[in-house]
């Protein structure tokens, strides 16, 4: 198809993984890289401030996703991403954790990803990273994504770290270890106490260099296919329909929602959604859209006494000054302060269950705020078993894709939930936590500790939110339902690549930010023919 413009690479999404893509890319000075992001420039006032991040929820840098309803829960589930500059990771809770060394074992050796194994990947969580107190060999320091410990930390945080070691835990000093087990306060993405998204980290250094375009307010309408081959892309923009070509190939960054709609869209897909919305198919694949998996965030909130509530109290404007002036203060604080990894289940000696939370309504499934001093600790069963499913509500790309990731359909999710809960409820009535909760807010009983497992099922699935982890719908590996290959290749299709967190196979032991960043570091030298780095 002709076109009056002419790129290397033409990348999809400017998010954690797109803007990592085109700041690798254009490295080489002769490459000429095009950046397609659906949303605006990032420049919301709530961005930077990391306490501000509930604002960014249903406003004009938030796709506003929302699932199809959810029989197991009796509702639908409010699903927030990033639709700016930055994606999700300027929209984000900010916490820097890598998972498990298990999860990347279990990719290689259960899924067929070969060289995904956590010793393939370790190096590339290195290299982006820039951690201001942990180092080498384990954490980078040099990197362009500044991890820090937050300049300020609610007493409520602190002291539910201290309950959790008297109920038994052990203190964990790198909560993003390799098979990190036990109590610690999260480290976030930022710096000096401000959000220190992709576009901070990888874009902005690299808006300088000619041999980059980017495009905001551009949303992708279809891969432009020539037989197997991919050979640019058609946008909306300003109105009007636009297509680029891509000399060497397309790279879809559009996340875990917008990867595989768009891919549908281009006729790659399976043959029955393909066919009933009226698309040609290029190429059949079955997996485009499946194995979606997620994690929940089930809450377990305090009313509080002789203590503050971030929000309620904290969030003034004498402290957005001292924030604005410092970086310190309420308005450095991510909400999600402290957190946990554990194992719940009797014989499972590896952490399936992550506690997060800190001195505020923190989720609570976006359905209330108390407005009173709260102190929420939520429980997530890492390795969720059930799994879902994305398809296309129309062939038109303008409308919001059918999201059905089938929470709590597999019963096993919700008894660890339920063992996960009874762990926070213990943790809750340690001191020196205990003498700042008065009565339970959620779930609202008198006694937490006499609920009944199905009391607390109930309350998991009526309480629970999404953890924003959603992946795995495009997943990489080497079985028929692999969307993608070990070198994030679409299968089947030239020049064409997926590289976001929609190719996790399986979803990682904890937050999903670093992961994807480190996709696509690792993406960025398989497309270049680099060598990979070695631990």
């Amino acid at each position: 198809m002709p076109s009056s413009e002419l790129f290397d690479y033409v990348i999809v999404g400017a998010g954690s993984a797109g803007c990592v893509l085109a700041s690798r890319l254009t490295e080489d000075p002769a490459a000429r890289v095009l950046l397609l992001e659906a949303g605006g420039e990032d420049t919301n006032e709530n961005i930077k401030a990391p306490a501000g991040l509930g604002l960014l929820f249903h406003s004009e840098v938030d796709w506003n996703y929302q699932t199809v309803g959810q029989e197991a829960a009796g509702r639908t589930f409010y699903w927030p991403r990033g639709r700016t500059l930055g994606g999700s990771s300027s929209t984000n809770v900010m916490i820097y954790a890598r998972g498990q060394r298990e999860d990347y074992d279990g990719w290689r050796d259960e899924c067929g990803a070969t060289g995904w194994g956590f010793e393939d990947v370790q190096p590339y969580f290195v290299r982006a990273e820039r951690n201001n107190r942990h180092g080498p060999p384990s954490h980078g320091t040099e990197g362009p994504l500044h991890v820090e410990d937050r300049p300020y930390t609610h007493e409520l945080s602190h002291a539910w770290v201290q309950a959790a070691l008297a109920w038994g835990l052990p203190r964990v000093g790198d909560i993003s270890g390799a098979s990190p087990q036990g109590a610690g306060l999260t480290q976030v993405t930022c710096r000096d106490g401000r959000r220190w998204s992709t576009v901070d980290a990888y874009l902005r250094p690299a808006l300088e260099r000619e041999n980059l375009t980017v495009r905001t307010g551009a949303l992708a309408t279809r891969v432009v296919m020539e037989g197997a081959r991919a050979t640019g892309v058609a946008y909306l923009r300003d109105g009007a329909e636009h297509v680029v070509r891509a000399e060497r190939e397309v790279l879809l960054s559009g996340g875990v929602v917008n990867s595989p709609q768009l891919l549908m869209l281009s006729g790659i897909g399976s043959f029955e959604v393909l066919k009933e919305h009226g698309i040609d198919a290029a190429m059949v694949l079955p997996g485009v859209g499946k194995n979606l998996q997620d994690h929940v965030l089930a809450p377990v909130v305090w009313e509080t006494r002789d203590s503050s509530d971030v929000i309620v109290d904290l969030l003034t404007p004498e402290n957005l000054q001292l924030w604005v002036e410092t970086g310190g203060g309420p308005f450095a604080s991510n909400y999600a302060e402290a957190m946990a990894y554990l194992s719940v289940t009797p014989g499972v000696s590896r952490p399936d269950v992550q506690m997060t939370g800190g001195p505020t309504a923190f989720v609570l499934s976006g359905q209330e705020m108390p407005g009173r001093p709260v102190f929420t600790m939520n429980a997530t069963a890492l390795q969720p078993r059930s799994r879902g499913q994305l398809t296309l509500a129309s062939a038109d790309p303008r409308d919001h894709p059918l999201i059905d990731p089938r929470y709590f359909t597999d019963p096993e999710d919700v008894a660890t939930l339920v063992r996960g809960l009874r762990a926070v409820i213990g943790i809750g009535g340690q001191e020196p936590l205990a003498k700042f909760l008065t009565r339970p807010y959620l779930p609202a009983s008198g006694n937490l500790a006499a609920l009944d497992d199905a009391a607390l099922a109930d309350h998991a699935r009526t309480w629970s939110g999404t953890c924003y982890h959603p992946v795995g719908t495009c997943a990489m590996g080497d079985g028929e339902a692999a969307v993608v290959d070990p070198e994030l290749r679409v299968r089947g299709v030239a020049g064409l690549r997926v590289v976001d967190a929609s190719v996790m196979p399986t979803i990682p032991s904890g937050n999903t930010h670093a992961p994807t960043i480190m996709i696509a570091e690792k993406a960025a030298d398989l497309i270049r023919g680099i060598p990979a780095l070695i631990s």
